[in-house]
């Protein structure tokens, strides 16, 4: 893996760009921390900084939202999964829970997602572009 250092001094290690559609590299912090982007990575620091101010509260990463349940078909052998959606950050910003997930590309299982978060459980989704 390549090593490079973000902005305030933190090492960084990121994974190899190959398997990637959309040219995200996977990056790990010095203290082991996984996130999907280098962007992902830097608007944590940024939410970090916001709650430390205390404009925000309640900072959480990859909050697991369940959409649609488990379900097994007629004659399957097995249940199919539950459709989830797995949020990049939660927060609460004046008392207010805000759900957001940073993008450079908006894909079709994303659009949809995002559709059954407000559609099903009246959820909106803040788009972060990188």
């Amino acid at each position: 893996p390549e090593h490079a250092q973000a902005a305030g001094g933190c090492a960084l290690m990121f994974a190899k760009r190959s398997g990637h559609k959309y040219g995200n590299r996977k990056v790990v912090t010095a203290d082991g921390t996984k996130f999907d982007s280098l962007a992902e990575l830097n608007r944590w620091g940024h939410l970090n900084m916001l709650q430390r101010g205390g404009y925000i509260s309640d900072l959480r990463r990859q909050v697991v939202f369940e959409m649609v349940p488990s379900v097994k078909f007629a004659g399957a052998a097995r249940a199919r999964p539950a459709i989830r959606y797995v949020a990049d950050f939660v927060y609460l910003e004046k008392g207010i829970e805000v759900i957001e997930d940073v993008k450079g590309v908006e894909t079709p299982e994303f659009k949809i997602k995002r559709h059954l978060m407000k559609a099903l459980l009246g959820l909106e989704v803040k788009v972060v572009k990188k």
